[in-house]
């Protein structure tokens, strides 16, 4: 099994979350833009092989490795709609990101504007909910986390105004699985 990503992709760290949790044998391999522009049809990371297999999403990798490892990939709807939540919060997060460095800003767009706003209502959405002290942690509570710290790692913004956030992220600085894939590069 070979999954293929960058440090730094919040998509690609949930999946190495996983691998590191369940053990199962899988080659890293950083791959940049041009690389994942050649080898993916979404162009983008991460992306899996495994034997004939080809995933190109990681919603799609999160869910074989879950099954692969004989887990289940969220439990309940409840589970899922929040590993979506925060699946839009983070591509808004990253377009919002991309975009910049091509010096497109908000302020140039009401459809940007708009992802602001939905960021915004989507922290403090989250911010309400309970999340566990430590882990291990289901799908949606990872990609919270990854989302988090990237969120942190690139400068986007801070989280003084979501303490819950805050404290669940300071609880995942203990588990292992999730400091040893911390973003670099």
């Amino acid at each position: 099994m070979k999954l293929y990503g960058s440090y730094t992709s919040p998509f690609v760290r949930h999946c190495r979350i996983l691998l590191l949790e369940s053990g199962l044998p899988c080659e890293f391999i950083v791959t940049d833009g041009v690389a994942s522009a050649a080898r993916s049809p979404t162009k983008k990371v991460p992306f899996l092989e495994d034997g004939e297999l080809f995933l190109t999403d990681s919603c799609s990798i999160v869910k074989y490795l879950r099954e692969k490892n004989m887990q289940a990939f969220c439990f309940t709807a409840i589970e899922y709609d929040r590993f979506c939540l925060v699946n839009t919060l983070l591509e808004a997060t990253v377009n919002l990101f991309m975009l910049e460095k091509d010096g497109i800003l908000p302020a140039q767009s009401a459809y940007l504007q708009r992802h602001v706003a939905r960021i915004q209502s989507g922290l403090a959405t989250l911010n309400e909910m309970r999340w566990p002290s430590a882990g291990p942690y289901n799908d949606a509570e990872l990609r919270l986390l990854c989302y988090l710290d990237w969120v942190l790692f690139r400068k986007r913004f801070t989280f003084d105004e979501y303490p819950n956030l805050t404290a669940f992220l300071a609880g995942a600085r203990a588990y292992q699985p999730f400091t040893q894939t911390i973003p670099h590069g």
